[in-house]
């Protein structure tokens, strides 16, 4: 399984901005830290705004600050919000799958992939900038 390039930016966002300390960096800044085009990373922090886990502020002194429920937001709740929770497989698609009445593959597709969200459930945004990976991405953010 392959995560969009969406969810991808958007664990990137959050992990950024929680260890941001007081800074509430811009969008332009997030993405130019991680060389990524500006609209695209825009869209992505509208829907993490929408999902109450970033505030962005506009304006003089406004800027990206993740939100206390971004910091205890579980990872497997994140990836499922990008994602969606539909089957790995199109098995009901233009031309519906022969198999599908009687396939054992689309069953175990699906426990698979609710195998790989419950493996991040327990994983907060908090526990993925632990050490080393908080420091670290503290040196990788451009100085102001």
């Amino acid at each position: 399984m392959r995560l969009l390039r969406s969810t991808d930016l958007a664990l990137r966002v959050l992990m950024r901005l929680a260890v941001a300390g007081g800074a509430t960096p811009t969008t332009r800044d997030v993405a130019a830290d991680m060389e990524v085009p500006y609209t695209h990373l825009a869209k992505v922090v509208a829907e993490l705004q929408h999902l109450g886990l970033v505030d962005a502020r506009r304006g003089r002194g406004g800027g990206l600050s993740l939100t206390e429920r971004g910091r205890t937001a579980s990872v497997g709740a994140v990836v499922r919000s990008f994602e969606g929770t539909g089957d790995v497989v199109d098995c009901e698609g233009p031309v519906p799958c022969p198999l599908n009445s009687a396939c054992r593959l689309r069953g175990a597709l699906r426990r698979a992939q609710e195998a790989f969200f419950a493996s991040l459930d327990p994983l907060t945004v908090a526990d993925v900038v632990a050490e080393p990976t908080g420091p670290l991405l503290l040196e990788i953010t451009r100085a102001p």
